[in-house]
C-alpha cells in the first residue's frame, strides 16, 4: 500500500509540473468577460500606515476564491502605470475576472493580489502634469514604501507565506519599470518579476543584474513582456539582450499590440499561470507569440523574425508563386496563405551572420524585407542572429572611429580599385602617425565584407576604449585580382595579389594616411582565401610585415603543384621567417571549419620545419562569428 501511495504521489507531482508548463500562448477572446456559475475571488479596500509618506495609503487587495484565514497564500504584488492609482487595474484590466476564470479552470496556484498605489507622495492622486518631477520621483520612493510598510501590513493583515519563494511583483509600464526595478533590486524578497510593457524608468540592465550568477540562483521566474507596436519595446528588449548575452533564464514574451492593457491583461494571464509552481526552465523561450525583427531587415521591416531560441519566422508576399523556400544552406519550405503571404520557421539557427536566399520557383533571389550583402559571389540577403559572446562587437558609449572607402588607380594592375579603410578615433584631431593591418576577405567576397559582415570598426572601437588594442589603421582590400576564383587558385593569382599589396594598396595607405611605413608597423592577415593570400605574399615577405594572421586556412593537402613550392621556400628560410615575424598567428573554427584538416596537416609540416606560429581555436566553423573573433583576438597582440 505504502509504495502504491509513493507511485500515485510521484506521478501526481510530475503531472503537476506538466501542467505548469501547458499553457496557451495568448489569452482566449473573451477570457477577462464575467462568467456565471463559478466561485469568485472578493476585492477589499484596505488603508495602510505609510512611514516612507508619513501618512495613510489605499490598495485594493483580491483574494482567492476559497479563501480561508486558515491557509496561508503567496502573494502577487501587481503594479500601475504612470497615469493611474490602486483602481487602474480594476478599471481597465478586470484581474479579478481574469483570475477567477483561471482559477475555475484549475490553472492558477492560489494567492493573493495586491494592487498598490504605486506613486508615494501624499497627494498621490493621478491628477494634473503625471510627469511633474516630484510625482515621477514618488514612483522610485515607493520602493521603500513598499518594503518597509505595505508588505509588512499585508503579511500581518492576511494569511500569508512570507519567504521569497512566495512573494512576486508585476506591472505595466511604469510599474513594469518599478518591477523590474525593485524584483531585481530585491531578490531576497521577490522570487517572482514581471515586467509588461516597461517604461523608460527601467533601469538599465547591468543595474538591475549586476551579478547575473547569482539572479540565476536566485529567481524562480522573470517575464518580460511587449506589444510589438509599442514604442518603449526597446526598454524590453536591452534587458532581454543582457539576459540572454548572461545566459539568465527568462521568458521574453512579445505579441500583436501596443502600450495598452490589451496586451497588459495578457501578461497577467500568461504570468499567474507560472507563479509559485515549478517552472521547466527549458522551455521559457518557447513562450512568445512573435518573435524580433531581425537587425539585418530593411528600416521598419517586421519580418524575420528571430524567436528567443533563435528559431526564424521568415515571410514573404508572393502570391503567383507555386513554390517559395528559404535556403539557409539547409532548405525549408514555406507555406502561402490566402493573402498571398509564404511563411516558414526554421530549427533553431547558429549565432552570428547567416547569408541566405529565397527561392522563388526555383530561382534564388534576395530578400526584399532584408539588407543585402555582397558574398556567395554575388548579392545575396544576410541575417543576424543574436550572439551571447557578441558583446566584443556591440554597439557602445565608446569613441568611435571611421570607415572610409578609398578609390585609387593600381600600379600593379593599371585600373582602378577600391578598399575600406579604418581609421581610429581621433585619428582627424591629432598628428600621430599610426601602425596599419591589411586585412582580406575570403573567397566569393570583397573588400566590403571585413566592413559590414565582419564588424571590423565596432571590434576595435570597442577594443582601443578598454586599452586592450593600440590604436590602428585597418587596410580592407579588395582580393579579387582575377576571374578565377579558387576553381583558378594557382601560384600565378597568388603573385598577381602580392604584385597588388606591394605595388598598388601598400604604397596608396601610405601616401594617403598618417602611417608607419615599417615592418614594425606593418601587419598582414586574411580569412579562407585571404589566408592563403596572407600565408603567400606575407611568407615571401616577411621584411615587410612584423605580424600574419591566417583564419580559417591552410595550404592545401590535395595539391602539391601549389603547395610543395611553399614549404620549400619556408624550410629554406625558416630562421629568417622566425626572426622577422613577431607572430605568425593561425585560427580555426573547430573541426567543423572545412579548412580544419589543412590547417592541421599545414601546422605539422611548420613543426616539422621548425617555424614558430601560435594557435587558436573558436568553434563555429567557416563563418564570420568565427572570423569577427578571430580578429578581435589577433588585433590585440599586433604592434607590441
Amino acid at each position: 500500500m505504502k509504495r502504491f501511495m509513493y507511485i500515485m504521489t510521484t506521478l501526481s507531482l510530475l503531472s503537476f509540473g506538466s501542467h505548469a508548463q501547458k499553457m496557451e500562448k495568448e489569452m482566449p477572446k473573451g477570457f477577462d468577460q464575467v462568467r456565471s456559475g463559478i466561485a469568485t475571488g472578493k476585492l477589499d479596500s484596505i488603508s495602510y500606515p505609510s512611514k516612507t509618506v508619513g501618512t495613510t495609503r489605499k490598495a485594493l487587495v483580491y483574494t482567492p476564491p476559497g479563501f480561508s484565514k486558515k491557509t496561508k497564500y503567496p502573494v502577487l504584488y501587481l503594479l500601475h502605470g504612470i497615469g493611474g492609482d490602486e483602481k487602474e487595474w480594476l478599471k481597465g484590466g478586470n484581474p479579478q475576472v481574469i483570475l477567477d476564470n483561471l482559477y475555475a479552470e484549475n490553472k492558477l496556484q492560489p494567492m493573493i493580489v495586491v494592487m498598490p498605489n504605486g506613486r508615494a507622495m501624499k497627494d498621490d492622486r493621478a491628477v494634473g502634469n503625471i510627469f511633474d518631477k516630484d510625482k515621477v520621483e514618488a514612483f522610485a520612493t515607493f520602493e521603500k514604501d513598499l518594503l518597509n510598510d505595505l508588505i509588512p501590513f499585508v503579511e500581518k493583515k492576511y494569511p500569508t507565506l512570507t519567504d521569497r519563494e512566495h512573494r512576486a511583483i508585476a506591472g505595466l509600464s511604469m510599474g513594469g519599470g518599478q518591477s523590474l526595478n525593485f524584483g531585481l533590486g530585491n531578490l531576497n524578497r521577490f522570487a517572482w518579476v514581471g515586467g509588461f510593457s516597461s517604461a523608460p524608468n527601467t533601469k538599465r540592465p547591468e543595474e538591475l543584474v549586476p551579478d547575473p550568477e547569482a539572479a540565476k540562483k536566485q529567481l524562480k521566474l522573470l517575464w518580460l513582456s511587449c506589444g510589438d507596436a509599442d514604442g518603449l519595446i526597446s526598454f524590453s528588449k536591452r534587458t532581454h539582450d543582457y539576459l540572454y548575452q548572461h545566459s539568465v533564464p527568462h521568458i521574453y514574451y512579445v505579441e500583436p499590440g501596443g502600450h495598452d492593457f490589451k496586451v497588459w491583461k495578457n501578461g497577467l494571464y500568461m504570468f499567474s499561470q507560472f507563479l509559485f509552481k515549478p517552472v521547466d526552465t527549458g522551455s521559457l523561450t518557447k513562450y512568445t507569440v512573435l518573435g524580433t525583427p531581425a537587425s539585418t531587415n530593411i528600416r521598419n521591416v517586421k519580418y524575420p523574425q528571430i524567436l528567443p531560441d533563435n528559431r526564424v519566422v521568415f515571410r514573404v508576399k508572393a502570391p503567383d508563386a507555386q513554390k517559395v523556400q528559404v535556403d539557409l544552406g539547409k532548405k525549408y519550405d514555406m507555406v502561402k496563405d490566402t493573402a498571398g503571404f509564404w511563411t516558414a520557421t526554421t530549427d533553431s539557427i547558429s549565432r552570428g551572420f547567416h547569408y541566405y536566399s529565397l527561392l522563388i520557383d526555383g530561382v534564388a533571389i534576395a530578400d526584399p524585407a532584408s539588407e543585402s550583402f555582397y558574398g556567395m559571389s554575388r548579392m545575396a540577403s544576410g541575417i543576424e542572429i543574436p550572439d551571447k559572446d557578441g558583446a566584443f562587437y556591440a554597439m557602445k558609449d565608446v569613441p568611435h572611429g571611421d570607415i572610409r572607402i578609398k578609390r585609387y588607380l593600381s600600379k600593379a594592375t593599371n585600373s582602378w580599385r577600391e578598399m575600406y579603410v579604418y581609421t581610429p578615433p581621433g585619428y582627424d584631431k591629432s598628428t600621430d602617425k599610426y601602425p596599419v593591418l591589411y586585412l582580406l576577405h575570403g573567397g566569393g567576397e570583397d573588400q566590403r565584407g571585413w566592413a559590414t559582415q565582419g564588424k571590423t570598426d565596432l571590434i576595435l572601437d570597442n577594443l582601443i576604449a578598454e586599452g586592450k588594442a593600440k590604436p590602428m589603421i585597418i587596410a580592407m582590400l579588395d582580393g579579387n585580382v582575377s576571374a578565377g576564383g579558387l576553381a583558378g587558385f594557382n601560384e600565378n593569382v597568388l603573385k598577381a595579389f602580392e604584385n597588388e599589396l606591394k605595388l598598388g594598396a601598400i604604397p596608396f595607405v601610405e601616401s594617403n594616411f598618417r602611417v608607419e611605413a615599417d615592418a614594425n608597423s606593418r601587419a598582414l592577415a586574411g580569412l579562407s582565401m585571404g589566408g592563403l593570400q596572407t600565408l603567400y605574399a606575407g611568407i615571401k615577405n616577411t621584411p615587410m610585415f612584423s605580424s600574419l594572421g591566417v583564419f580559417s586556412s591552410g595550404w592545401f593537402a590535395n595539391n602539391p603543384k601549389l603547395t610543395d613550392p611553399q614549404y620549400a621556400f619556408m624550410k629554406d628560410n625558416a630562421s629568417t621567417i622566425n626572426s622577422n615575424l613577431k607572430n605568425l598567428w593561425i585560427s580555426m573554427g573547430g573541426k567543423e571549419d572545412i579548412a580544419y584538416q589543412n590547417c592541421q596537416i599545414m601546422m605539422k609540416k611548420f613543426d616539422e620545419m621548425g617555424i614558430k606560429y601560435s594557435y587558436s581555436e573558436y568553434a563555429g566553423g567557416h563563418t564570420w562569428p568565427v572570423w569577427r573573433h578571430d580578429l578581435m583576438m589577433f588585433s590585440q597582440v599586433l604592434f607590441k
